[in-house]
């Protein structure tokens, strides 16, 4: 085996450790997040302030004045995380009980970055007006929606659907979260490379919620449509695929905004002197070839987001020519993944109880995500900030907080400084709790 062999088997095997940790530690905890109390239990007295009799005094108060559910009750900081199991990370449709393990573990970087309460919530629903009702039915008990791994089309009219129809903000992490955080890479990456965003040329590699979602947010942070250039299964989104305007029509819709040069073919075709490659498809490690990263401008910039494995390993595209290179995997340099992400919108929005995040939201994140990582010195290996940077988090809330304030969306106005102050108290004692619970080892420390 030559050291070139030697040197990828060992970040191969790397890369798989984490799939490897997850099937000893996942039935060692049986879950990653439990309910415990946050009010003080004195004695078995308080119970009669916490239930009966003294409950009785509160749920009249909301009843008088339906909106002080929020000041007595939990749900202006409950978050439910709702999925049929139809398009799960790149495993596609496997169902509502193995889709659990990653709501359990959506919910517990809600709590742990964002100080968010998320409860996972995996229906046995494939009929979107279905999962339309069953969310509509949640309403009064939490003050947001994340919606999580809902397979396309169906998921473009389930969150159209909710965002006009709930008063509580309803938000599809797979689009939204995904395009805020590939903004904020973006960012920084053409600033690092000497180019402008609004001249770059971007290649899209798959057609689905999410890079269609970051193709519409792009738009919106000053990117050129014309220079956007997206590939489905079947080949470029250009005006002549004509058999997507009743099927699909927010492909479509990309049909006709992008693709000024009506390029034809298929993914090389889409490559080829682009700046920019976003994909989003199938996980790889041979969905992008070393060959087609050759094809791109000079200083190439490469997100290859696919979940479990990247559509291409990192170090290929290096060597193929790529300068800056992001995965969606926090094993890897520059993670571009929605966890950098919704903690803190939803920390921000949540603050302010804001009823919908709207783009202009998620781009205010994005410039802070990118802000955040560029006080502390960008380099090509590092984009935006790390998961374990918690302290971007309440900077981000804050960001979504004001936008949310600016836009009209808000049902409370908060001051810069009184946002912040929130949102840090919040998300510190919810890092710091879990601190102390591993310490004195209520929760145990896993098998060696």
């Amino acid at each position: 085996m030559t050291k070139q062999q030697l040197n990828t088997a060992e970040l191969i095997a790397r890369a798989e450790k984490p799939a490897e940790d997850a099937m000893k530690l996942h039935p060692f905890y049986k879950g990653k997040i439990e309910v415990t109390p946050k009010c003080c239990i004195r004695d078995l007295n308080d119970f009669a302030i916490w239930y009966t009799p003294g409950v009785a005094k509160p749920c009249k108060d909301i009843q008088a004045n339906p909106e002080k559910v929020f000041e007595h009750t939990n749900k202006w900081n409950s978050v439910a995380v709702v999925s049929d199991g139809t398009r799960v990370l790149g495993l596609g449709d496997i169902g509502p009980e193995a889709a659990l393990p990653v709501m359990e573990g959506k919910a517990l970087i809600f709590k742990y970055l964002g100080g968010v309460d998320a409860f996972p919530i995996c229906l046995r629903i494939t009929d979107p007006d279905d999962l339309i009702q069953a969310v509509k039915w949640l309403e009064p008990t939490f003050g947001g929606i994340n919606l999580e791994d809902i397979a396309q089309p169906k998921c473009f009219r389930i969150l159209d659907t909710l965002r006009k129809e709930m008063k509580i903000p309803v938000w599809h992490d797979d689009q939204q979260g995904t395009a805020a955080v590939t903004v904020a890479g973006m960012i920084n990456a053409v600033k690092l490379v000497g180019k402008e965003i609004n001249k770059v040329k971007i290649a899209m590699i798959g057609a689905g919620a999410a890079n269609i979602c970051i193709a519409r947010v792009l738009i919106t942070a000053g990117c050129d449509p014309q220079k956007i250039v997206m590939t489905d299964t079947k080949g470029t989104l250009h005006k002549g695929r004509t058999e997507l305007k009743e099927k699909f029509k927010e492909k479509w819709e990309m049909c006709r905004k992008t693709n000024g040069a009506n390029i034809q073919g298929g993914i090389p075709e889409t490559m080829k002197d682009a700046d920019v490659l976003i994909a989003l498809s199938k996980p790889g490690p041979d969905t992008i070839k070393k060959e087609w990263i050759k094809l791109m401008a000079k200083d190439s910039i490469v997100f290859v987001c696919a979940n479990p494995i990247p559509e291409i390993w990192p170090w290929e595209a290096k060597e193929a020519g790529a300068r800056i290179v992001a995965t969606g995997r926090s094993d890897f340099p520059n993670q571009v993944n929605n966890s950098l992400g919704f903690p803190g919108i939803f920390r921000g929005t949540l603050d302010v109880r804001a009823t919908t995040i709207t783009d202009e939201m998620c781009i205010a994140a994005a410039r802070e995500l990118a802000k955040c990582a560029e006080d502390k010195g960008i380099n090509e290996d590092y984009l935006i900030p790390t998961m374990d940077e918690w302290e971007v988090y309440p900077r981000v809330a804050v960001a979504v907080g004001m936008k949310a304030i600016e836009q009209g969306v808000a049902r409370i106005k908060l001051s810069k400084e009184d946002l912040f102050q929130k949102s840090q108290t919040i998300i510190k004692r919810a890092h710091d709790a879990t601190q102390l619970m591993m310490k004195e080892k209520f929760i145990p420390p896993p098998p060696d």
